[in-house]
């Protein structure tokens, strides 16, 4: 079992930034592919980014790119979502998701772990 923890959520004007974290415990492992959704009521929920354990590649809704950074600390089994230049169309709940056999990112089927996700509001 995985537990996973986000923090960092809050209300926030647009243009401005706010750091996501999602801390692991349990039986963690670099193998497993860690990605952030968010999800709004009465909408699909939606990846926002991915990280492979392996090698580090990132893949990025087009949503979010050149805006969102995801990285992982592995030794303190941490992902992180660095969320610049907010707009109010992110507004949403972040989940922080863990999967060890996905093969489709944006499929959040193929995640095994869910956290309990974190609220970012970003007002205009």
């Amino acid at each position: 079992q995985v537990q996973l923890v986000e923090s960092g959520g809050g209300l926030v004007q647009a243009g401005t930034s706010l750091r996501l974290s999602c801390v692991a415990s349990g039986r963690t492992s670099t193998r497993y592919v860690m990605g952030w959704f968010r999800q709004t009521p009465g909408k699909e929920r939606e990846l926002v980014a991915a990280i492979y354990g392996y090698d580090g590649r990132t893949y990025y809704a087009d949503s979010v790119k050149g805006r969102f950074t995801i990285s992982r600390d592995n030794p303190n089994n941490t992902v992180y979502l660095q969320m610049n230049n907010l707009k109010p169309d992110d507004t949403a709940r972040y989940y922080c998701a863990a999967g060890l056999r996905v093969s489709q990112l944006a499929d959040g089927r193929q995640y095994d772990y869910w956290g309990q996700g974190t609220q970012v509001t970003v007002s205009s």
